[in-house]
C-alpha cells in the first residue's frame, strides 16, 4: 500500500471518528423535549417548591437560597451561577452537551421568571414537596435523556473526581447533603427536611424518567444442554438468543454460554426453562438501563 493510500484511509477513518452534525430533524426534536424539560421543571421550582421555602439540591437550590436571601430572581442566579458549567461541560463531555445544557439552562431561566407570579397549586408543605419532586424530577430527566442538564452539580462533580478519592455520585451527595442542610440555616429545620424528601422524590423521578418503566434484564446462562435452552427460549419467549463459546476455569471443558435479554415479566419463565431442561445450569440475571439496535423486539409465540 502507497503512502498516499495510507493516508487516504487515516483521513477516511478519522472522518468516522469525528463528531458528525445531528440532521434537522433530530436538533428540532432535541430542543423541543429540551424546551419542555426545562419548562416542567421551572413549573416544578415555582408553583410547587419556591413558594412554601423548599429548594431542591445543586446549583438550583443555591439559587433559591441567594434569590431568597437577596430578592433578586431566580432565573438571574440560575443563569449565572450555571455559566462556568457550561465552559467546563464542553472541555469534559463535549459541544453538544454543552450547547444543550445552556440552551436548557436559558429556557429554565426565562420560564422561572414568567412563572413567579403565578400562585402556588397548594399551601400544603407535604404536597408541595412530592409533586414539586415528580414534576421537577420529570422535567430534568427529560433534558438529561436528550443530552443536556439543568444543573452544574453533574459537570463539577466529574471535574472533581478526577482530583479526589470519591466517586462521582459520592461527590453529588455530598454537595447536596451539604446544600439542602443549608437550607436548615436559611429557612427552618423542618424545610431542610421537606427538601430532602423533595429531593429523594425527584431523585427517583429522573431515573425512572432517563431508563423508562419497561426494565430490561440481560440473562447469561451457562449449561451442558444450552442448545435446548436457548431454543426454548426463543420459542416460548420470543426472544432471540446468542451463543458464545466459553471454557471453564477449573474443568477446561468447552461450554456453550447463552446471552439474551427480556424483560422483567419475562423472568420467572426464564427460570422456568433453565430449571426444566438443566436444574444445576449457572443463571445469572442483571437489570439494563437501555437497549438498543439489535434484534431485541419480541417476535410471536406460537
Amino acid at each position: 500500500m502507497s503512502k498516499n493510500e495510507i493516508r487516504t484511509s487515516e483521513k477516511e477513518l478519522l472522518e468516522r471518528v469525528q463528531h458528525r452534525r445531528l440532521p434537522k430533524r433530530k436538533i428540532l426534536q432535541r430542543a423541543l423535549l429540551i424546551t419542555l424539560g426545562a419548562c416542567l421543571t421551572a413549573i416544578g421550582l415555582e408553583i410547587f417548591l419556591v413558594p412554601n421555602k423548599v429548594i431542591d439540591g445543586g446549583i438550583t437550590g443555591i439559587s433559591i437560597m441567594l434569590s431568597y436571601l437577596t430578592g433578586w430572581k431566580l432565573g438571574f442566579y440560575i443563569f449565572l451561577l450555571n455559566i462556568p458549567f457550561f465552559f467546563i461541560g464542553y472541555k469534559q463531555i463535549g459541544k453538544t452537551f454543552a450547547v444543550s445544557t445552556l440552551f436548557g439552562i436559558v429556557i429554565l431561566s426565562i420560564a422561572t421568571t414568567l412563572l413567579q407570579p403565578v400562585q402556588a397549586f397548594t399551601q400544603d408543605i407535604l404536597l408541595a414537596s412530592v409533586f414539586g419532586g415528580i414534576v421537577l424530577g420529570f422535567g430534568v430527566g427529560i433534558v438529561i435523556r436528550y443530552g443536556g442538564s439543568l444543573d452544574g452539580t453533574e459537570v463539577l462533580a466529574i471535574l472533581f473526581n478526577n482530583k479526589l478519592p470519591f466517586s462521582v455520585g459520592e461527590i453529588i451527595m455530598f454537595f447536596n447533603l451539604f446544600i439542602l442542610g443549608s437550607a436548615g440555616f436559611v429557612f427552618s429545620w423542618d424545610r431542610a427536611m421537606y427538601s430532602l424528601i423533595a429531593y429523594y422524590v425527584a431523585f427517583k423521578t429522573i431515573d425512572i424518567t432517563i431508563t423508562g418503566l419497561d426494565e430490561s434484564k440481560s440473562a447469561w446462562i451457562i449449561s451442558n444442554n444450552s442448545m435446548q435452552i436457548g431454543e426454548a427460549i426463543m420459542s416460548r419467549l420470543g426472544r432471540g438468543v446468542t451463543y458464545i463459546n466459553g471454557e471453564g476455569a477449573f474443568s477446561g471443558d468447552d461450554k456453550k454460554v447463552i446471552f439474551c435479554v427480556i424483560n422483567r415479566l419475562e423472568e420467572a419463565k426464564l427460570k422456568e426453562i433453565v430449571t426444566e431442561f438443566d436444574d444445576t445450569a449457572f443463571l445469572a440475571v442483571a437489570d439494563i438501563a437501555e437497549v438498543r439496535g439489535g434484534r431485541f423486539k419480541k417476535k410471536d409465540i406460537h
